[in-house]
């Protein structure tokens, strides 16, 4: 339609139709010859790089250093480009076999490489701290400064060469494995859901999907041939998450880490208590989740909400967006904030870095690739035409903007921890927000918009945490008792999630099997707390921008050139942030407990 709607009996898979990206900007496809072209002369440059640094690096100064860990840099480009082509590849077909096999022989070829070089990072973190002081305080090591200084944190967790070389060629064979089948298994499922006396086989992201929908018997058909699938599927799923339980606990007693969340928070630059104060912020506000759900029962006409109830729209505002109408939101509000964001995310749909129709085989959810600084980063999302799917698209066109503009910070620098990673793309989020809301009239469909923004800010904040307060207890569980029975983690999984609704929400049986299909806990356990990380400082950062207008644009232009060259703490210092302060995620989550209490005024 020329409005850019589409009813709903449109079809949410047909929406995007077409919106396939264009990979050939890193290589013409699975057989191109470049693939193994780049990785045999990167394999050839590591091999002449060892025979020229191996047993050296203690011995070399500042400027040689630097030119050392330049050379690196050049040779691994080409293997993460080839990384990045076969799992982007993989990720749009899961099907595929060829897809699977050229991941595989990717990941091996590229371990060749890396296991040639690990000497390098282990002769340097087994340097002392005076001759290391020493390097960094040249002016020659200036650029290299926070790459270095990051390397040196891993120090204590580090094994003997041999050691660390059997655990990266195992890697292809174990989590490695586990991760790709997990991601075929889960895209080649399909849930039966009855609609109009008939019977569809749908997707993971088509079912999902429909618990957005205005109809209840809609959304307890959905959730309910959501639970039957994970629970037919459930024996392998949980084989695959009890599996990598245990070679995480194996890893991290090899390399000493004392708890289970402690590598992620390494490489998140962050501490434990840093986290844990982040963690215990998020859960005293709990009653916060609870207060809102009683608000959407009464705005629905429920006595209580089910848990398939959590993401009905309050307003009678129905209508599914075409993809070509959600680019046009995200792209006016990114230029309304700088025309270079703007002009940058054009460039993901003019050029096709964008991936975003359904397709059988393709991984569900959204992510956005940085690639390599040579090449620009590449989004994939599942767009269903819902407004989330609308915020989705600026999420990841977020990452996007951060992403390409970082590539100046080189390989080794252009993606920041996970804890500064949603920094663009939760901000992406609120800027379109903001100007829906901004230009909405109708004051239903302004409670409408105000209930959808706090559902997503409560799912990136609280959910989150209840995740990691899950995964937790997971490990602890699989540490302490060995391999767990489903109904186990079925009840880890329901002592995590129950304290975030209080008595606002039940939550049924059906919904102790909801952990079976989340992919973070398999490809990057701890990876959630990230996401309310990311949104409590998205909200400081959007108050500094109220307060100063247009003069804070270009400092956060420079705050996302700035990528990951020096630590999230000092990064954010330049915004006048600082998150070491006692009570900072406070000042998020009041807002968060504002944008509720707008909600209350404009409920009827």
């Amino acid at each position: 339609m020329d409005d850019g709607e589409a009813t709903p009996g449109a079809g949410e898979g047909a929406l995007a139709a077409g919106f396939r990206w264009d990979l050939s900007d890193l290589y013409t496809g699975p057989d191109d010859p470049r693939i193994d072209a780049d990785l045999d002369r990167a394999l050839a440059d590591a091999r002449a790089f060892e025979g020229g640094f191996r047993g050296r690096v203690a011995k070399l100064t500042a400027t040689e250093l630097a030119r050392a860990v330049d050379e690196y840099e050049t040779l691994l480009e080409p293997v993460s480009k080839a990384a990045a082509y076969s799992e982007l590849l993989f990720a749009a077909d899961t099907a595929s076999e060829r897809h699977g096999a050229l991941l595989q022989h990717v990941q091996e070829r590229a371990t060749e490489v890396r296991t040639t070089l690990l000497f390098f990072e282990l002769e340097w973190v087994a340097l002392d701290s005076e001759s290391v002081d020493a390097l960094l305080g040249d002016p020659a090591l200036a650029r290299r400064w926070h790459h270095l200084s990051a390397m040196r944190r891993y120090r204590p967790h580090v094994l003997s060469e041999p050691e660390e070389r059997i655990l990266e060629e195992t890697a292809n064979t174990g989590p490695r494995a586990f991760g790709r089948f997990f991601d075929e298994f889960v895209s080649s499922l399909r849930f039966r859901v009855g609609r109009n006396g008939e019977t569809d086989l749908l997707g993971e992201e088509e079912v999902l999907s429909r618990l957005y929908d205005p109809i209840r018997a809609v959304r307890r058909e959905a959730a309910k041939s959501l639970t039957a699938g994970l629970k037919e599927n459930a024996r392998p799923l949980s084989f695959v998450f009890n599996t990598l339980l245990q070679h995480k606990a194996v890893e991290d007693r090899l390399r000493t880490f004392e708890a289970p969340m402690a590598a992620r928070n390494l490489a998140n630059e962050i501490d434990g208590a840093g986290v844990e104060s982040l963690l215990s912020a998020c859960v005293a506000r709990f009653p916060l989740v609870a207060r809102y759900y009683r608000l959407k029962a009464r705005l629905l006409g429920l006595a209580r909400l089910e848990d398939y109830d959590r993401y009905a729209p309050v307003s009678a505002e129905a209508a599914l967006r075409s993809f070509e109408s959600a680019r046009r939101i995200v792209m006016d509000a990114y230029g309304d904030f700088a025309p270079e964001m703007a002009d940058v995310a054009g460039r993901f749909f003019g050029e096709r870095w964008i991936d975003a129709e359904l397709r059988p085989g393709k991984r569900g959810g959204a992510f956005c690739a940085s690639t390599v600084p040579s090449v620009h980063p590449y989004v994939l999302l599942n767009y269903t035409g819902r407004l989330r799917d609308v915020m989705t698209l600026a999420h990841e066109l977020g990452h996007g903007v951060h992403q390409f503009l970082a590539r100046g910070q080189g390989l080794f620098e252009q993606d920041t921890p996970l804890t500064t990673a949603e920094t663009a793309s939760v901000f992406g989020e609120m800027l379109v927000f903001r100007r829906l809301l901004r230009e909405e009239t109708d004051s239903r469909v302004r409670l409408g918009l105000l209930c959808g923004k706090i559902e997503d800010a409560f799912a990136t904040v609280f959910r989150q945490v209840a995740m990691t307060r899950f995964e937790e207890a997971l490990h602890a569980a699989r540490r302490g008792e060995g391999e767990l029975p489903i109904e186990r983690v079925n009840e880890l999984w329901m002592e995590a999630n129950r304290p975030m609704f209080g008595d606002a929400v039940e939550l049924s049986d059906d919904y102790a099997w909801w952990w079976l299909y989340i992919p973070h806990f398999v490809h990057s356990p701890f990876y959630c707390y990230a996401y309310a990380f990311g949104e409590l400082l998205v909200l400081a950062l959007l108050r500094r921008y109220d307060e100063e207008g247009a003069g804070f644009v270009p400092r956060y232009l420079d705050l996302l050139r700035a990528g990951g060259s020096d630590t999230p703490q000092a990064l954010l210092a330049r915004m006048d942030l600082d998150i070491a302060e006692p009570g900072f995620w406070d000042q998020g989550l009041a807002l968060l407990e504002d944008l509720v209490a707008d909600a209350e005024a404009l409920a009827p």
